[in-house]
């Protein structure tokens, strides 16, 4: 937690609650369904939590604002997200049920209303949301591919609606071939953790 508070310093009490429950749901989680490497876990809040709250360091969410988190696997960047932006509605959206179960554990224990876990392919959902946010699912010219025609247009939030993406290395070339204009947000703009030193935040608009 003293990750969280030292980026994150003006949290309610239900969000430090909360945030502080992650290690405990995730570890009984994990014990079931390994959805984390046991690696990273004893990183859980570094390489995980805060790793999706730098989503938030680039865009802050409005009330109402709908979220799509593409391949959330064990629920990131959504959950953190969903925790941090109480108004807004994510949906966390992955193919492999068993990694949805875990979503549905973890949100159901933490009382977060405003996240709906969905088993699906991204490519089926009718839906239409406000941003779509992701952590390296896949490249990124088929990622565009799926979800560019579920973005609505406008602004629900502090950038107009669009695509928010972790990444790490060199994306130039990648960015390039999906034919959008990106912007590109160094994490350690945000975060001093050496972890950081290559990741980012990329972002594209709906326009």
């Amino acid at each position: 937690m003293e990750l969280i508070d030292k980026y994150f310093p003006g949290l309610t009490d239900t969000q430090r609650r909360q945030f502080a429950a992650l290690y405990g749901l995730y570890a009984d989680w994990n014990a079931k369904i390994n959805v984390i490497s046991r690696k990273d876990f004893e990183q859980l809040y570094l390489r995980h939590v805060l790793h999706s709250l730098s989503v938030a360091k680039v865009c802050t969410f409005d009330d109402g604002a709908r979220v799509l988190d593409v391949g959330c696997g064990g629920g990131f960047p959504s959950v953190p997200l969903a925790i941090l932006f109480p108004g807004a509605q994510f949906t966390a959206a992955d193919s492999i049920r068993k990694k949805i179960t875990v979503v549905e554990g973890v949100a159901s224990a933490l009382g977060l209303q405003n996240l709906s876990p969905r088993c699906v392919r991204v490519e089926t959902l009718a839906e239409r949301y406000d941003y779509v946010v992701s952590r390296a699912v896949t490249a990124m010219p088929e990622f565009v591919g799926w979800v560019w025609n579920r973005i609505e247009r406008g602004q629900r939030g502090s950038l107009p609606n669009g695509i928010l993406y972790l990444k790490g290395g060199d994306l130039a070339e990648e960015l390039a071939l999906t034919g959008k204009k990106w912007y590109v947000y160094d994490i350690p703009r945000f975060f001093e953790e050496e972890f950081f030193e290559t990741k980012k935040v990329v972002y594209t608009p709906k326009k």
